[in-house]
């Protein structure tokens, strides 16, 4: 306001205020109701039905909702199954191979799907009393340590195939962790408790056999050579060459000119496995390997023994040898012996095929760790016995005699 101002406007001078704009509730229509007297409340009509409780439902109707109840059941039973089907198709196991027996063979060694059921049909029973290894029992080195109710997501039978697949393609440990979707370290204890597992099994089976039963299955082409009773051959598995120069001289082999370890294997006249030697070191000789492993306290002067040139053991056993006939200071072999040598070296052949068949778990063909020196002996092991129940007779004319 300005100094001196006075007020001018007045209604005795035709002053007025401009007209209230209407609110929204005044421009809003809306529909005409009778007026009520200020002491009556208004009143809402509900359209309301007692309850009828000796109302029954038509049968028809229920027949039809309890129709659609069993539909809607067998469509959520079909729905789980299919998930469950598809889960397994999707999951690296045995059950994903379990139609092609050529997957069976290459994951397994096992010739067929039902050979190796029929394997797994053997050592099933004793399965549920598996000692796992555990880090609690690798610490503690006892007996008494508690069994984890559920050691892993796996059932025992894919435990088995997981170790088959690792001794057959000698994949790494992480490898089969990410195929087979468990922790690398559960790899391992899998590997070592089966490993264990099935050297104590199969182990518990006797495989020397007796005399009577080597004649009775005497393949004909061992006429020459009757009193055969093993044939007996070394092998050498390519490991890991160690930092210590004492233990670099103990496993160099100068025949692989490689780091390695030693093993015998005697296989009986018809083709199986009926001996198995633990490994050694690779310098060690054929002679040595023999009175080391055990084998001399189980012939007698009854027994023959078939060899190759590197055995020197005439004087070391009680049975006869029949080896190879040598050179020594002569420039040539004579007729005689030209053909003994001949025939000695086919009958010989079929120790060496069974050792390709043990070779042919990958496992022994790649350089082996030397952090697997504290189980190695029991794959191989393992690996040379499950050469009895992987593949049929070494030759097929053998079979109906075997």
């Amino acid at each position: 306001m300005k100094k001196g101002a006075v007020p001018v406007l007045f209604e005795w001078n035709s002053y007025s205020l401009p007209a209230t704009r209407p609110s929204v509730w005044d421009r809003t229509e809306r529909p005409n109701t009778p007026d009520l007297p200020d002491d009556e409340e208004p009143v809402m009509e509900v359209d309301c039905h007692d309850h009828d409780y000796c109302y029954t439902t038509e049968p028809a109707a229920v027949d039809l909702a309890l129709g659609e109840t069993e539909e809607l059941r067998s469509k959520l039973s079909k729905l789980r199954r299919e998930m469950e089907e598809m889960a397994i198709s999707c999951k690296f196991g045995l059950e994903w191979f379990a139609s092609s027996d050529d997957d069976i063979r290459f994951y397994t060694r096992f010739a067929s799907y039902a050979h190796l059921m029929s394997f797994w049909s053997q050592i099933e029973s004793a399965v549920h009393a598996i000692v796992r290894v555990t880090r609690a029992r690798a610490v503690t080195k006892a007996d008494d340590v508690r069994q984890a109710v559920n050691p892993t997501s796996l059932q025992p039978i894919d435990e088995f195939f997981l170790f088959m697949t690792y001794l057959s393609l000698g994949l790494l440990q992480k490898d089969l962790a990410h195929r087979f979707g468990i922790h690398q370290s559960t790899v391992s204890r899998i590997i070592n408790t089966w490993a264990n597992f099935l050297y104590n099994v199969l182990g518990a089976v006797g495989i020397w056999l007796d005399e009577k039963t080597i004649r009775e299955k005497m393949p004909e082409v061992f006429h020459q050579y009757p009193d055969t009773y093993v044939i007996l051959d070394c092998t050498e598995l390519r490991c890991q060459t160690p930092d210590s120069l004492l233990l670099q001289s103990e496993v160099f082999s100068s025949y692989k000119s490689h780091s390695t370890f030693k093993g015998l294997i005697g296989i009986a006249p018809h083709g199986p496995v009926m001996f198995v030697s633990p490994l050694y070191e690779g310098s060690i000789s054929d002679r040595e390997i023999l009175k080391q492993s055990g084998l001399i306290s189980l012939l007698n002067p009854s027994m023959a023994i078939m060899v190759d040139k590197g055995f020197l053991v005439e004087d070391i056993v009680p049975c006869r040898v029949h080896i190879p006939a040598f050179l020594k200071k002569k420039t040539q072999l004579s007729g005689p012996e030209v053909r003994k040598t001949q025939s000695i070296a086919r009958l010989r052949v079929h120790v060496e095929r069974i050792i390709r068949r043990v070779k042919e778990h990958k496992l022994f063909s790649t350089v082996i760790p030397l952090s697997l020196t504290g189980s190695i002996n029991q794959l191989f092991a393992v690996a040379c016995i499950l050469v009895n129940y992987q593949n049929g007779p070494l030759v097929k004319a053998w079979a109906t005699k075997s």
